[in-house]
């Protein structure tokens, strides 16, 4: 079965702080549903769009798995918390098996 990750690209971050309260909800939603945090705003070369800020990537054991993780309650209220005018780019893809 192909692994399921969740990509998160911050093409802005403007005040980093007014994250917290969605780290805090996320965080435990993910590893609740099974995900395994792979990177996290590490170093990063880029390339094409330039953008250099946060990359987040999340392995789940499924690509079910990884949009169920999205779908579910605990997680939904933790996208509740993020701040007004925040920008990312999320996307949820299958992994080659």
């Amino acid at each position: 079965m192909a692994k399921g990750y969740w990509v998160s690209v911050y093409p802005v971050i403007s005040d980093p702080e007014r994250l917290s309260a969605y780290n805090k909800l996320a965080g435990p939603a993910v590893r609740a549903a099974g995900g395994r945090v792979l990177s996290r705003g590490a170093r990063v070369v880029a390339h094409e769009a330039g953008i250099t800020q946060r990359v987040v990537l999340i392995e789940f054991d499924s690509f079910e798995q990884a949009v169920a993780a999205y779908e579910s309650e605990a997680y939904q209220k933790a996208l509740v918390a993020l701040p007004d005018g925040f920008e990312r780019d999320f996307r949820i893809i299958e992994g080659i098996d």
